[in-house]
């Protein structure tokens, strides 16, 4: 096993099938988001853990993008509200090209443009700089009713955490959307079912959550946020369609690696020494799964 001194972490140096296969692109992201944070002593570990499968699906399987035009005008477009999952996105978006994989070793250090909460500057791919919770979904119902009035084809996905829904900003923007009829742009929440200092339950109870979006006027369903064929059909576009989707994916925070799941420890600290030798073998021994075709 190596650690985090290489330009890589060690699946990603692998000889693997690529970023066209879920598995393998959720495991990488994992192996990255160990080593970037340890590298930066960032925090957000465990939710980038949570959401690996939900990123590897939209960037490998369901976003229209380009990597060699990251300014393409027909790109779709997708916005990490949940900002301290950063180190994911940078991931993804190295695997998939828009810039070397070398240069996730710069995340969080001084002058870096790999900020800890995702920043669009410098960054291609990064449609903008989010942080502060609950502002994606009224950006992006603003970006889908642009597109719709020019009749462009470009659809909106917006990557929500569950405990940004107790910010009223999330439900004005739900409204609108459903008023509207916004069937470009889709919402994914990483319901990990766990927020900074405690469960989303015990911190401001969510439930019945799919009927409340459903009462905005949302299409909305409950999945397996790890099961990545689930994932991918219900991310999917849908033709002809007129109200915006919800997808409320079921996940476990800190998802690979036993010693951070549903602990809420791991939301703001970084694997170090042991801790970080430990993440990464058992990462290492549990792998993508052999076949490239079941779900995570």
């Amino acid at each position: 096993m190596k650690l985090p001194n290489s330009d890589a972490p060690p699946s990603a140096q692998a000889n693997e099938p690529s970023w066209t296969d879920p598995h393998v692109f959720a495991h990488r992201i994992r192996c990255h988001a160990i080593s970037m944070t340890s590298l930066g002593k960032s925090s957000h570990v465990a939710s980038v853990l949570s959401m690996a499968e939900i990123l590897a699906v939209l960037y490998g399987r369901v976003l229209n993008i380009d990597p060699m035009r990251p300014d393409w005008e027909d790109r779709d477009r997708l916005i990490l509200s949940k900002g301290h999952g950063g180190a994911g996105i940078y991931a993804a978006l190295a695997e998939r090209g828009f810039f070397p994989v070398d240069r996730l070793r710069d995340h969080y250090q001084n002058g870096s443009v790999f900020s800890g909460h995702v920043s669009h500057k410098g960054v291609p791919g990064v449609e903008i700089s989010t942080g502060s919770l609950g502002h994606g979904l009224g950006i992006g119902a603003g970006m889908a009713m642009a597109a719709r009035r020019s009749k462009e084809k470009w659809r909106v996905y917006i990557i929500m955490s569950d405990g940004e829904c107790d910010e009223g900003s999330v439900w004005e923007a739900a409204m609108f959307a459903g008023h509207h009829r916004l069937g470009n742009l889709t919402a994914v929440i990483d319901y990990n079912h766990m927020q900074s200092l405690a469960s989303v339950s015990d911190t401001l109870e969510l439930e019945p959550f799919a009927d409340k979006w459903r009462a905005f006027g949302w299409d909305a369903l409950e999945v397996d946020g790890h099961a990545c064929s689930t994932l991918e059909e219900a991310l999917s576009a849908r033709t002809g369609a007129d109200r915006p989707r919800v997808v409320i994916a079921h996940t476990t925070k800190g998802k690979g690696v036993s010693f951070m799941e549903n602990q809420v420890l791991w939301h703001y600290r970084s694997p170090q020494g042991e801790e970080l030798a430990a993440a990464l073998a058992e990462l290492d021994s549990i792998g993508p799964p052999k076949d490239g075709r079941r779900d995570a």
